[in-house]
């Protein structure tokens, strides 16, 4: 089902959270229906089935009180409904959310949500409901996952072997490649599709953080702590993690996690009691494997753990004859949110995307089509749509093969490369070096570099 055709029902008994969540869906979706009183679910759903429903955790009614979320959920299923649930949950109410998923729910989100994360989470629950699998060959609508080309065949085959068994899987490719994709249709394609699917992005946390958020923390285990909280091992309980950019995480931090997988039980920040895990581990980073193989960086025991089976993603620039079929679905998509019903891709256009080598890969290529779409006037994308991304242009020339070979150049250009990879970081662009920041310091003096 896509988002355009679905019914939702919003129950909630705060007035300024119904009116937020209406406003935001009702030009993305058929019907909005929103429900103050949840004591009302009965006669409601007596009138009407939904496709999904997104209901908070807490009411003001007396019944069951801190627990109305999980007991609504259970009277909305008493009903029959075959609806999706999206719990709503405050900050403190994680631990009752993560029992929510294993009573039924779909998903939970917190407060206040993320706009865009939330229209996101409720398209992928739309999708489910439809049967299908999630990345067949011929799938119209499975993304980036799309291709026909050997390459992508050879990935979608293997997904289709490995998805049935619980093996640690590691997906490597180059950013923008669909890593993420593949994670989800290895879920969506397993034994455990009806369980939490949970995703964390290790390598944007902090060391204070990343315990914290993967294993949970008691009430007071430190100075913020002012709830206890499930971490993101608990609540994929029974379900699949999905921790990307983990070629980004430090050696103490792959020491933690290596500890939690081989007990396969996690302890919360401030508790000493263990909590069995049962989990489906899918691990991704941009990093080649041969770098995280150097133990100075990456713990080689780690990777054997990760590294069940490991699904390399090709980019795009080696799927032939996919980057047509990917554009197509695209504008498809695209049309179809911004209300151009009629719009096509011009041959010569298609041309233009065939001879781009694509350094940002499908996410690329995709955000080209997007701002195409928008910005276009007639009925047929023409060449002069398609704007490609000046930062990925930037990288590529940056990246291109030096015209001189004489040493001082190639020694001052390796220093702008490192400077302008790291963001002018001169620490982090010393250390990709192999220089102290003094001899860093010396060179910049000595090539004049500000």
């Amino acid at each position: 089902m896509v988002l355009r055709d679905a019914s939702i029902l919003i129950v909630d008994d705060d007035p300024d959270v119904l009116t937020a969540a209406r406003l935001l869906l009702k030009s993305q979706v058929k019907e909005v229906f929103t429900e103050k009183n949840p004591e009302n679910l009965r006669s409601v759903f007596s009138k009407k089935d939904f496709d999904l429903v997104l209901m908070d955790m807490n009411f003001n009614s007396s019944i069951n009180t801190g627990n109305e979320g999980l007991y609504w959920l259970r009277k909305i299923r008493e009903l029959g409904s075959k609806a999706s649930i999206i719990m709503i949950t405050a900050y403190g109410d994680i631990d009752l959310a993560v029992r929510s998923l294993k009573e039924g729910a779909s998903d939970f989100m917190l407060k206040p949500w993320q706009n865009d994360q939330l229209i996101q989470n409720i398209k992928e629950l739309l999708k489910k409901r439809t049967g299908r699998p999630a990345v067949p060959a011929t799938a119209k609508d499975a993304g980036g996952l799309l291709g026909h080309s050997e390459a992508m065949q050879d990935v979608l085959k293997k997904i289709e072997k490995i998805a049935p068994t619980d093996a640690n899987i590691l997906v490597l490719g180059e950013n923008g490649t669909g890593k993420d994709l593949v994670a989800q249709a290895i879920h969506q394609q397993s034994l455990r599709v009806q369980r939490p699917f949970i995703k964390t992005d290790v390598g944007s946390l902090t060391e204070s953080l990343f315990e914290s958020e993967l294993f949970g923390h008691t009430k007071g285990a430190f100075t913020d702590a002012r709830e206890e909280r499930a971490g993101r091992f608990e609540a994929a309980s029974s379900g699949t993690l999905f921790l990307d950019e983990i070629g980004n995480i430090t050696l103490h931090q792959q020491a933690r996690l290596l500890t939690v997988l081989q007990n396969r039980q996690v302890t919360k920040l401030g508790s000493h009691q263990p909590i069995p895990i049962d989990i489906r581990l899918i691990c991704a980073t941009n990093v080649p494997l041969e770098e995280l193989a150097n133990e100075k960086r990456f713990r080689k025991d780690l990777i054997y753990r990760i590294n069940t089976v490991e699904i390399i993603l090709p980019p795009l620039r080696k799927r032939t004859g996919d980057i047509e079929l990917l554009a197509r679905h695209f504008v498809k998509q695209y049309k179809e949110k911004y209300f151009k019903p009629n719009l096509e891709l011009d041959k010569r256009t298609i041309d233009k995307l065939n001879h781009y080598h694509f350094p940002g890969n499908v996410r690329e290529l995709q955000y080209a089509i997007e701002r195409a779409v928008i910005m276009s006037d007639g009925e047929q994308l023409l060449p002069g749509d398609i704007v490609f991304s000046p930062i990925e242009s930037r990288e590529v020339e940056l990246a291109k093969a030096p015209e001189s070979i004489n040493l001082n150049t190639l020694e001052r250009n390796a220093i702008l490369l490192a400077i302008e990879k790291n963001n002018g970081n001169i620490t982090k662009a010393a250390k990709e070096l192999g220089l102290t920041r003094t001899a860093l310091y010396r060179r910049l003096n000595k090539y004049d570099i500000e």
